[in-house]
């Protein structure tokens, strides 16, 4: 079954049915009982229930952070072709949803990433009609443990429960005039921490998603995420962290600590 919607789609906390409805991106509000509410007053759960996928150094600065490592063994060059992996359903979070820091951990690096949600089978698609097979678009915080390996990375290091903030909603795409060239900004405790914007690219959305479905389909409801701009500022337990897209919304989640194993 085709994904298709005309505003917005957004689901709460409980509820197995997701709802299309009016919000205002720029405010956070959303129409709902007949009244335009606050976003913070509902308890949110994650808009689409799809397979996750991230994209590695899709953004120009964080694969020229690697500078000569991409040049040395055993790749000897840059990637040709997307990097992509997993973020597997355990890892899937919603808005204002707490984040929890594992024991041992001082910090997670915070991964903001546009998210493009499918609305119909994409298999072998063109770059012409790509985002014919789009349904629109979300906010996901692809968070990691900090590390160094940009090839590769490691279950352990990506796939801890929660670490992936989805939503608050997913915009339709007829809302969204040109999704390569988005703002996205990221605080943390309200001081900006991170400027990007998505028209710096390595694979604008178009060729992504042909480069994607010449090897594998994606189903409507999955999502794929477009890449995390390079140098991910670092979240400790306790801070807040919003990461905002211009025309999407606000994606915010506060850190907490683990709690000590009894």
């Amino acid at each position: 079954m085709n994904l298709t919607l005309d505003d917005a789609l957004l689901r709460f906390s409980g509820s197995a049915l997701a709802c299309d409805a009016r919000v205002d991106p720029r405010a956070g509000t959303v129409y709902h009982d007949g009244a335009m509410r606050p976003a913070a007053g509902f308890e949110w759960a994650p808009p689409v229930q799809g397979a996750v996928y991230g994209t590695l150094l899709n953004y120009k600065d964080a694969l020229a952070t690697l500078g000569e490592l991409a040049l040395a063994p055993p790749y000897k060059a840059p990637p040709r072709e997307p990097v992509l992996y997993v973020k597997p359903r355990n890892t899937h979070s919603a808005h204002e949803r707490a984040l929890v820091v594992p024991n041992g951990v001082e910090a997670l690096a915070m991964g903001a990433s546009l998210g493009v949600v499918i609305g119909r089978v994409a298999c072998r698609v063109a770059e012409s009609d790509a985002l014919d097979h789009v349904a629109g678009y979300t906010i996901g915080n692809d968070v990691s443990l900090p590390h160094d390996d940009f090839y590769r990375p490691s279950i352990r290091l990506k796939c801890r429960d929660g670490f992936c903030p989805l939503g608050p909603w997913v915009m339709a795409r007829r809302h969204v005039a040109d999704p390569d060239a988005l703002s996205i900004r990221v605080t943390i405790d309200g001081a900006i921490r991170q400027q990007a914007n998505t028209r710096d690219v390595v694979r604008p959305i178009r060729a992504l998603l042909a480069a994607v479905t010449e090897f594998m389909t994606l189903l409507p409801g999955d999502v794929l995420l477009t890449g995390v701009p390079g140098g991910a500022p670092l979240a400790r337990p306790g801070q807040r962290v919003a990461i905002t897209i211009d025309g999407i919304g606000t994606l915010a989640n506060t850190l907490v600590a683990e709690r000590p194993a009894p």
